[in-house]
């Protein structure tokens, strides 16, 4: 995988099981406007979201174009072998339009709530190192395949169905350790504005940039996709991607030309299918035009 042609834009709603029927519609119109992801956040103990891994199947299947994304399917109650099968056979299903974001896991009490064996830290963050080479395995087709990990084990599985395209596992990643590990061992970066301000991000971007390199690959192979909110208006700024059109453009393309970024995935806000129409139609076409321009 390497970095993309274009600037990749994406939309992000919200799982709420109320809203199963506008949840597709968006989904139709985000495919329909050409955007080219669609990502579900994976929270199962939340009582009033949707299975992440049912709906973005729902979302899959009722699209024709568009990849869709788990934005970041929790290992902590995702049994690696079995999520690396879901994927795949997503993937063989949509003729190669399924992606696997993943997390080590949060919010452990309620994970424990589920009856879960809930891991905090860096025992975590080791489990998600064993769960990628798990999840990479069962997509390689191999038979007996076998993997020695301490958190998890393969004991002579035979893998498949072998995915339809090269999926990419991207990182929903913060830390430095976590960063490390993207660069050594994922496709992509999943970071969330909320999480992590414009200003963190170069630094984040160079310590995945350095792990890549120490682990003899090419940095630009790793994707950096920003998870991003906000409010399109046609008033004045009141923020950082809150205001009109033009502050938009600028300001994804600032991030996509000295801050690194590839690609921009929209959350859910106030008329949210007036701001997926806006965001696809008027800001995403103006900030590939700039951003192409700058390339040249």
């Amino acid at each position: 995988m390497s970095r993309p042609a274009r600037v990749l834009f994406g939309y992000f709603p919200s799982p709420e099981a109320a809203a199963y029927a506008q949840i597709l519609e968006h989904a139709r119109l985000a495919d329909a406007l050409g955007l080219d992801l669609i990502a579900i956040q994976d929270h199962p103990y939340q009582p009033r979201f949707l299975d992440a891994l049912t709906l973005l199947t729902a979302i899959a299947v009722q699209t024709k174009r568009v990849r869709v994304l788990t934005d970041v399917a929790n290992l902590q109650l995702r049994q690696p072998a079995l999520l690396a099968k879901w994927a795949a056979s997503l993937d063989v299903m949509t003729g190669g339009r399924a992606e696997l974001g993943l997390g080590s896991g949060a919010f452990t009490a309620a994970v424990a709530a589920m009856g879960a064996e809930a891991r905090e830290g860096g025992e975590a963050v080791s489990a998600l190192e064993d769960a990628i080479a798990v999840i990479r395995l069962m997509w390689s087709g191999q038979r007996g395949a076998r993997f020695d990990g301490r958190y998890y084990k393969l004991r002579g599985v035979h893998a498949g169905p072998v995915p339809g395209h090269p999926i990419g596992i991207w990182l929903g990643a913060y830390r430095p350790r976590m960063l490390g590990i993207t660069g050594r061992l994922a496709d992509g970066w999943l970071p969330s504005l909320g999480y992590m301000n414009p200003d963190a991000l170069n630094d984040a971007n160079r310590r995945i940039d350095d792990a890549a390199t120490a682990a003899g690959r090419h940095p630009a192979d790793i994707l950096r996709v920003y998870n991003i909110g906000g409010r399109i208006t046609d008033g004045e700024s009141s923020g950082f991607l809150e205001g009109p059109i033009d502050q938009w453009v600028d300001q994804l393309t600032e991030l996509t030309v000295d801050y690194g970024m590839d690609g921009y995935i929209l959350g859910p806000g106030e008329n949210p299918l007036e701001q997926l129409r806006r965001f696809a139609a008027e800001v995403a076409p103006r900030v590939r035009e700039n951003v192409a321009l700058v390339k040249r």
